[in-house]
């Protein structure tokens, strides 16, 4: 499957609320119950860009939606402003082609480039997937939250990576946040 990557737009935003309710009511990946509409995704959407974080698009050469990435706070606190956490959705169809890797790919260069220091990923469900996806791009088991969260008649754990971005903790952050804030 040939695809490209970039920045999403608000045109995008209907494909990115049908494939976010794919995963709200079939996965494990969001702890949400009912899948916000399309105004709600809306205004995330704008939330995230206002703050300077990136938010990519993945298309087919027909240019159909395959999937999303961005990278938010992952605390507001001003201490936490050099870490950011990823979130990489995909269609049912485009999963298990590379797509999310790649994503990913570009999401921690986009972060590095920026000056954060630091990615987490928080991976409800505990997805196996999700977990070799990020192990593959360098982070770190960091811990396992047991039971946090009960969705499809089941408890669910959830599990923390992380990744240094550039030079990580090893040097003192520049005076300005990341992302122009």
């Amino acid at each position: 499957m040939t695809f490209l990557l970039r920045d999403a737009t608000a045109s995008d935003l209907p494909a990115i609320t049908a494939i976010y309710r794919d995963s709200v009511l079939n996965g494990t990946a969001s702890y949400e119950l009912d899948p916000p509409d399309e105004a709600e995704m809306h205004a995330r959407f704008e939330a995230i860009l206002d703050k300077g974080y990136p938010y990519i698009a993945a298309i087919d050469r027909d240019g159909t939606l395959l999937g999303y990435a961005y990278a938010s706070a992952f605390r507001t606190r001003p201490a936490y402003r050099w870490l950011v956490e990823d979130s990489i959705y995909l269609a049912p169809e485009a999963r298990g082609r590379g797509i999310g890797k790649a994503l990913l790919k570009e999401l921690v260069a986009r972060c590095t480039g920026a000056g954060f220091r630091q990615m987490v990923a928080v991976i409800g469900g505990a997805s196996e997937a999700s977990c070799a996806l990020h192990a593959a791009l360098g982070f770190r088991m960091v811990g396992t939250l047991t039971g946090t969260g009960f969705k499809h008649e089941r408890w669910l754990d959830t599990v923390f990576m992380q990744r240094e971005l550039g030079d990580g903790n090893a040097t003192p952050p520049g005076a300005i946040r990341p992302g122009g804030g």
